[in-house]
């Protein structure tokens, strides 16, 4: 039987990479983001009968409407891999503004939370039962990088949504787990080989990884049986200065 993958984030960096090694394995995949062109290429370059499925994941409704589309064309979900986020540029925690907060809060946190819920119903009612929930963390939801406290707090926070995912989830075959990612070459870290700010104060270039070994670490995961679970996984780039970091 062919598995059924959601993706959120599904239009670029690690997002794209993992629809791009899950399709490879022959997963149908729901690819899920905010813009249509940016899913279309992701659907591009993977075979395979996939649904594009456009969304804000911080709306309810926009959620809910996308779990109907994944309902009426495969009619189970096997793995969600909640991966959709965005952070801001590095600065003092004193002149964020209340929007820059909301709007991060709303995709990293509130986005996940949305899509669990969704998943966890569907997962709860398909036949045969249950299925894996995946979290993109990053290394922040370990350690804070400088000026970064709305991005390092949804993470932190996304570390107790897959906890209690996990706990919540065990009584109907629902499992969850982590993988927290260091410096994958994607857009978001094209600022990593110009130097960022290091918690000393200097400003450092950081060495990044091949994102294809992120798709690889979360395609692992998603492919146990269910019987089985990696609660936390980090992928990152050997050479980056996270370890003396704090």
């Amino acid at each position: 039987m062919t598995k059924i993958a959601m993706i959120t984030g599904a239009g670029s960096g690690v997002g794209r990479a993992v629809a791009v090694e899950l399709a490879s394995q022959g997963w149908s995949l729901a690819l899920v983001g905010r813009k249509r062109e940016a899913l279309e290429e992701t659907a591009g370059q993977i075979k395979g009968d996939h649904l594009v499925a456009p969304a804000d994941v911080g709306d309810p409704k926009a959620v809910k409407d996308v779990f109907a589309q994944i309902q009426k064309k495969f009619g189970r979900l096997d793995m969600l891999f909640n991966n959709a986020g965005m952070g801001t540029p590095a600065i003092p925690i004193e002149d964020l503004s209340f929007e820059q907060w909301q709007a991060i809060v709303g995709v990293n946190l509130t986005g996940a939370f949305l899509c669990t819920q969704e998943a966890v119903r569907m997962m709860k009612a398909q036949t045969p039962r249950g299925g894996r929930i995946i979290n993109n963390g990053s290394i922040s939801a370990d350690r804070p990088r400088p000026h970064s406290a709305p991005y390092t707090a949804t993470k932190h926070a996304i570390t107790g949504l897959t906890k209690s995912t996990i706990l919540d989830g065990r009584p109907f075959d629902i499992t969850a787990g982590q993988v927290d990612i260091g410096n994958a070459a994607t857009e978001m870290t094209q600022r990593m080989t110009q130097g960022v700010l290091q918690p000393d104060g200097s400003l450092a270039v950081e060495p990044r990884m091949d994102v294809k070994h992120v798709a690889q670490a979360v395609a692992y995961m998603a492919g146990l049986p269910l019987e089985s679970n990696v609660p936390f996984l980090t992928v990152m780039a050997t050479k980056m200065p996270l370890f003396g970091r704090g």
